[in-house]
């Protein structure tokens, strides 16, 4: 990677790209970048795709699954802390209620 004044080059599959983004950025635009060659030289090396353009076609659509099962199972944890959250409450609910009738 190496950053200019309006943005930084990346490298994937050896070709370099300019691609602009604000500074504060740029470490995730290169992270991304190193991510998304190292996808592709995988993709290449399994020999099934010829071509940088299908190879990033594959990549790109590994990527999207891989985030939308991630996304998933998020969106999963998150309900289930928020069944967490109003069985926790029910039990302080009954608790106080309890503590009262006790007085």
């Amino acid at each position: 990677m190496k950053s200019t004044q309006d943005g930084v080059k990346v490298s994937i599959l050896d070709r370099e790209y300019f691609v602009g983004c604000p500074e504060e950025q740029r470490a995730e635009l290169a992270a991304a970048a190193s991510y998304l060659d190292k996808q592709m030289r995988q993709i290449q090396r399994g020999g099934k795709v010829i071509g940088p353009d299908r190879c990033a076609i594959m990549a790109g659509l590994n990527i999207a699954h891989d985030f939308l099962k991630l996304r998933e199972q998020l969106t999963a944890s998150g309900e289930v802390q928020n069944r967490l959250r109003s069985i926790r409450e029910k039990i302080d609910s009954v608790m106080q209620q309890d503590k009262q009738l006790s007085l």
